[in-house]
């Protein structure tokens, strides 16, 4: 029996044991998320080591000029003590330099991979000599009207101040209010597209495992 036909058939099981889930949480459903997580678990460990760990920190510390990599070992070390309460506090530097540097990781791809192309786009929609987009000048001004009028109108919705009233109730401003009804609605339309989009990645995802465990079925019984 070849390998592809084995894996093919552990494809089949695992496969039914996820569609198990359709009759309700069961144990079959569990075993096969808990085996997924494994060895995705293992598969990222695994490549940690050999495409991190060894030819970017362990390969050099035999260079005396690769000594400031003692830093990261250490921290990378201190990090296990956090599987111990009671010496888990020996990695909170560890992971308050994760954390940290995350965040500034994630703020600066936001701003330079999200917010400035956006707003660069937004502007580049008003420049009717800009190459692309519909040669129409009345459709690409609609366009840009949209997409500034979404932006605004999103940020507006965020906008909470608000003021007291004689009565001690905590009113916004009506103006915002209905501005911010706005914003919602871009916001829903937004949320309904991207929604929209996972569940049709899913259900291409659904299409193409049931084809091809039909193919295997038809192949295994010969037809």
């Amino acid at each position: 029996m070849s390998i592809e036909i084995i894996s093919a058939f552990i494809g089949l099981i695992m496969t039914l044991l996820v569609f198990s889930y359709l009759i309700g949480d069961n144990p079959l459903f569990r075993f096969a998320i808990y085996l997924f997580i494994g060895v995705s678990s293992g598969y990222a460990a695994t490549a940690v080591w050999h495409y991190l760990l060894i030819p970017r920190l362990f390969s050099r510390l035999d260079d005396l000029n690769q000594l400031i990599l003692v830093v990261p070992l250490i921290l990378g070390i201190s990090l296990l003590a956090k599987l111990s309460p009671r010496i888990s506090w020996l990695g909170n530097f560890a992971m308050a330099v994760l954390v940290g540097v995350g965040a500034a990781t994630a703020v600066g791809g936001a701003l330079i991979g999200t917010l400035l192309p956006q707003a660069q786009a937004a502007i580049d929609v008003f420049d009717f000599t800009a190459p692309g987009g519909s040669p129409n000048i009345f459709v690409r001004l609609f366009e840009g009207t949209i997409m500034f009028l979404g932006t605004v109108l999103t940020l507006a919705s965020f906008h909470f101040t608000a003021s007291r009233a004689p009565d001690g109730t905590v009113k916004r401003n009506q103006i915002f209010e209905g501005i911010a009804w706005f914003g919602r609605l871009f916001i829903a339309i937004t949320l309904g597209v991207l929604f929209a989009g996972v569940y049709m990645a899913a259900l291409t995802a659904m299409i193409e495992r049931l084809s091809s465990l039909i193919n295997f079925i038809r192949q295994m019984i010969g037809l």
